[in-house]
């Protein structure tokens, strides 16, 4: 995988950030309970967890009306996703996915030695599973389809998604990447626990770093058919998962209606936001995460010229993390001279089997 091109806005340096919304941070602490049920697990941090987690796959499987085998748990999404390639890789196999997509994904490939396949964006931000269909071959070892996308906030139709799931051969696994479903309303919910009855090849990837804002104590998970658990538990790493992790999920689990009330607040300022920009005639796309996606040539630079430190693209686009009020009025102004004019996005085309990209690793 080649790095970004030297004038890319993933290689300009950014003095030090009045806001930082790089990453697709939850603005607020860990719920309250949450934070007294981590403080008194770690108490006991002189002791080891369990060498191979069983409390964890129990506890989230209860939750999901699953069996603890359908269930594996690392550290955060990313290190879930980072076994799952690891069961897949090899010698010439491939992964298909869009571009742009959640960067850690092209990274963690190239680690396990996966080739990306990237299928543009269409016009409006949206994943072209169509097409991500037709480029699947021999090849082709493993499949990544974000719901909400990561990096424009666009959901997939439920009835696309499932004529997709249906068309990928059985012997390929399909991530479905959740890690922003909280987000969504319920008409967009997806039953995720008939496809994965249905699809014995699809793993539902999600993660406690969004919406339950734990990003800093790495808790991930996914789940599926029994079988395919199996193969990639065995990547599971020992003493992995500290035990202040099964306290963390089981205080979140317990806490429903002060979730709800985050979500509604993050949800609220985005919807302002995204308002605010269209008026000033940037076409961001209707996002359903917690987060907007901000097409145009000189918008990275913008932000960046007014304290503000957002995800860059090579095209100039940006991705800014939303919900803290004073962090959203200042994006809004930073904009405040544009004109009607609607800009377009950048990101349709044809699929690259090299996927280059030029995103800043964190």
């Amino acid at each position: 995988m080649s790095g970004p091109a030297p004038d890319s806005p993933a290689t300009q340096p950014i003095a030090a950030a009045r806001f930082d919304l790089t990453l697709s941070e939850n603005p607020f602490p860990p719920l309250p309970s949450v934070l007294e049920a981590v403080d008194e697990a770690l108490r006991q941090a002189n002791r080891y967890p369990e060498f191979l987690p069983h409390r964890l796959p129990a506890l989230i499987a209860d939750r999901l009306a699953l069996t603890p085998e359908q269930v594996v748990v690392g550290s955060g999404a990313t290190g879930v996703a980072m076994q799952i390639m690891q069961t897949v890789s090899g010698p010439g196999r491939t992964m298909v996915m869009a571009t742009p997509t959640f960067d850690g994904y092209p990274i963690m490939a190239a680690t396990v030695g996966l080739e990306t396949v990237a299928v543009p964006l269409d016009s409006s931000g949206g994943q072209r599973l169509d097409e991500m269909t037709r480029v699947v071959d021999e090849r082709t070892a493993l499949i990544a389809v974000c719901r909400p996308h990561n990096p424009t906030g666009t959901v997939v139709p439920i009835a696309e998604l499932k004529t997709f799931l249906f068309g990928v051969p059985r012997h390929i696994p399909v991530i479905l990447d959740e890690a922003y479903v909280e987000f969504l309303s319920g008409p967009e919910s997806v039953d995720v626990g008939e496809l994965i009855r249905h699809y014995p090849n699809l793993i539902v990837l999600r993660t406690f770093s969004k919406a339950y804002g734990l990003a800093g104590l790495r808790i991930g998970y996914a789940f599926g058919a029994a079988e395919l658990m199996a193969r990639i538990r065995r990547r599971q790493l020992p003493f992995g998962i500290p035990d202040h992790a099964v306290a963390a999920v089981r205080a979140c689990y317990a806490a429903p209606a002060e979730l709800a009330a985050r979500i509604a607040a993050i949800t609220a300022e985005r919807e302002w936001l995204r308002t605010a920009l269209r008026r000033r005639g940037i076409a961001v796309p209707d996002s359903r995460a917690n987060f907007l996606y901000l097409p145009g040539r000189d918008v990275h630079s913008t932000l960046a010229d007014v304290g503000i430190a957002a995800k860059g693209y090579p095209d100039g686009s940006a991705r800014i993390a939303v919900g803290d009020p004073s962090a959203d009025a200042a994006v809004a102004r930073a904009f405040a001279g544009r004109t009607a004019t609607v800009l377009t996005m950048c990101c349709a085309g044809r699929p690259d089997r090299s996927y280059s990209n030029g995103f800043r690793r964190h």
